[in-house]
């Protein structure tokens, strides 16, 4: 863990300026707080999917089994790394515009710092719920909007006005990124890597695993 990460919670302005300096002195220093962080909704998304699960009708419980629920985690992994290059890619992209120069490497560190209470809020899938999941990323959307908005224009070293019109625009792309890159996760995860779950229910002492047919045995029911 870094040192700016609770500084960024505390005091978010005195906490760019620093990140700012040591991404001009090395630039790859996000490497570690990026991979590490986006471990967190990784892991903690296996572990409620494997051994608390959710519920959908009453008492039942839906679980995944572990090659699922591995295979899911490895996509949100991916995912979190992948927005995050996307939208250090746009961050750079769009700098021209406000006369900035940043590296693509400090601009990368930049999302990769913004995006800490998202990393954060993926340990709320150690106990999947609809209501948590929203408020907590809630929240999360809400603190990481107010990094942005603060730490731009330190980080960007712009003026007040025009870092929060760049703050804007960047904000406008990370919502597009996030909600097309998650859905295509899942989505891939559900329909291509064949997720088999595990339905279990208070008299029932053992789980059921429900698997999607296969192409052969939807032909053979029309059949």
């Amino acid at each position: 863990m870094t040192p700016h990460f609770l500084n960024l919670f505390t005091h978010p302005d005195a906490a760019w300026r620093e990140i700012r300096q040591e991404e001009e002195q090395h630039s790859s220093h996000y490497l570690g707080h990026l991979l590490l962080l986006a471990l967190i909704p990784a892991v903690s998304l296996y572990i409620g999917t494997t051994e608390v699960g959710w519920s959908l009708a009453g008492d039942e419980r839906v679980r995944l089994d572990q090659r699922s629920a591995l295979l899911l985690s490895l996509s949100v992994y991916v995912t979190a790394l992948l927005g995050t290059l996307i939208m250090g890619g746009f961050v750079r992209w769009m700098s021209r515009t406000f006369e900035a120069r940043p590296s693509f490497n400090q601009c990368i560190g930049f999302a990769a710092y913004t995006a800490t209470p998202f990393f954060l809020a993926g340990l709320a899938s150690v106990y999947p719920s609809r209501w948590l999941a929203v408020i907590v990323l809630g929240l999360a959307c809400a603190y990481s909007t107010f990094l942005l908005f603060v730490g731009l224009p330190t980080f960007m070293r712009l003026r007040q006005q025009q870092g929060i019109v760049y703050a804007g625009s960047v904000w406008a792309v990370a919502v597009l990124s996030i909600v097309t890159l998650l859905v295509s996760a899942v989505l891939h995860w559900h329909y291509y890597l064949e997720p088999v779950y595990e339905r279990t229910t208070p008299d029932q002492g053992y789980p059921v695993r429900d698997e999607r047919p296969t192409v052969e045995q939807q032909q053979l029911g029309r059949d």
